[in-house]
């Protein structure tokens, strides 16, 4: 079976669920036909003439992005733009674009997990984190012998699912009393006399956003003309998705010896890497943030971090960090700070297309797009 466009777009969507980017973010597929055929994918940071003087060199049918091309809006892709013409040159060489950005940032993993495992850093929570996606308690009466039916219609609908597990549902036996009406065929008793059955009470969660389509699949499956049943909105709570990650080194280390180690592992630049703090100071306990980051230096504190890793930060929070004795900064480039999440990708790619039983080449472009070519 032959993977497509659609099903490479489907497994990044569910990797990188559009409606966690920011409103004036500009994520998903930007270019393609989605029933083409896709054998080849590169995947970047940055979409540049290099990288698309690499695609189409290496005949590539799909080119997956961290930043969007076209992040403001257009109203042409002509080629007497920049933009234009990268985009024209996509087109007519046959390969697709795709944008995963604050989506990405914000998932699970997602860029700032990459960052932070390359460091080698354990025990990640969110530094700023997300609420879990609204989500609401389904709980409906149905006799002994419905109940395994209506969970499984339920659970086809959507609703069961806590983390890796699927299908999940909470019983109780009781006692349902009713009187159904002149007008009514009810399943058990009769018309104008009251009855009393045994039944159980089925609970499970459902994502919000399906509501509808779990009641839908609930009233199909329930064998009473009126089954009984409330929907609870259950209350918000933090989740493992947001932005940057908190974590720990194996062993402490100090200040310059951690931004050295930092160094070795990210992608070399040549705007090389910024410290501020005092060289000597023991660190163990480390927010990173991939991309610019210096919005979170506050999160960073409130967590309790020794140091904060993260790229484009500015002068002024940088000298407040240095006057109230923390959290230290490693300043590290833009691009080198994300390029470790286009490995996570890649990975996330093929497991999910894996099943398809066609060979796919996922390749992680060697263009650096780092825009500092030297420095004086």
């Amino acid at each position: 079976m032959a993977v497509t466009l659609r099903d490479v777009v489907s497994a990044l969507d569910e990797a990188y669920p559009r409606h966690l980017a920011e409103d004036w973010d500009a994520v998903g597929l930007v270019c393609g036909d989605t029933e083409a055929p896709v054998a080849s994918v590169l995947l970047t940071v940055d979409v540049t003439e290099a990288v698309v003087d690499e695609a189409l060199a290496a005949g590539a049918d799909l080119l997956v992005a961290h930043h969007p091309l076209l992040l403001r809006a257009v109203h042409g892709v002509g080629t007497d733009t920049v933009k234009g013409r990268l985009l024209h040159r996509l087109v007519t060489g046959g390969c697709g674009l795709f944008t995963a950005h604050t989506n990405a940032d914000v998932a699970a993993p997602g860029v700032s997990d990459a960052l932070a495992r390359t460091i080698g850093l354990t025990g990640l929570v969110p530094l700023d984190a997300r609420d879990e996606d609204p989500v609401d308690q389904v709980v409906v009466q149905v006799p002994p012998a419905s109940r395994e039916a209506v969970v499984d219609a339920l659970a086809a609908a959507g609703a069961g699912r806590l983390g890796d597990y699927a299908r999940c549902a909470w019983t109780a036996t009781g006692v349902g009393t009713f009187e159904p009406g002149p007008g009514s065929t009810p399943t058990t008793g009769r018309a104008g006399e009251r009855s009393s059955v045994e039944e159980d009470q089925v609970a499970m969660v459902a994502p919000r956003a399906d509501r509808e389509r779990v009641l839908a699949a609930l009233r199909r499956a329930h064998p009473y003309e009126e089954p009984a049943f409330q929907v609870l909105e259950l209350a918000s709570w933090s989740g493992p998705r947001g932005l940057g990650r908190v974590g720990r080194l194996p062993q402490p280390m100090g200040l310059q010896a951690f931004a050295e180690h930092v160094a070795r592992v990210l992608p070399r630049t040549n705007a090389g890497i910024r410290i501020a703090g005092p060289v000597h100071a023991q660190v163990e306990r480390v927010a990173v943030c991939g991309g610019s980051g210096d919005s979170l230096i506050g999160a960073a504190r409130a967590a309790g971090a020794d140091v904060f890793v993260t790229a484009d930060l500015r002068h002024h929070p940088a000298s407040d960090c240095l006057e109230v004795g923390g959290p230290w900064l490693v300043d590290v480039p833009h691009w080198a700070s994300e390029w470790p999440w286009l490995m996570g990708a890649r990975e996330r790619i093929l497991s999910a297309l894996d099943p398809l039983g066609e060979h796919l080449d996922v390749v992680v472009s060697r263009t650096v797009t780092d825009p500092w070519t030297s420095r004086a």
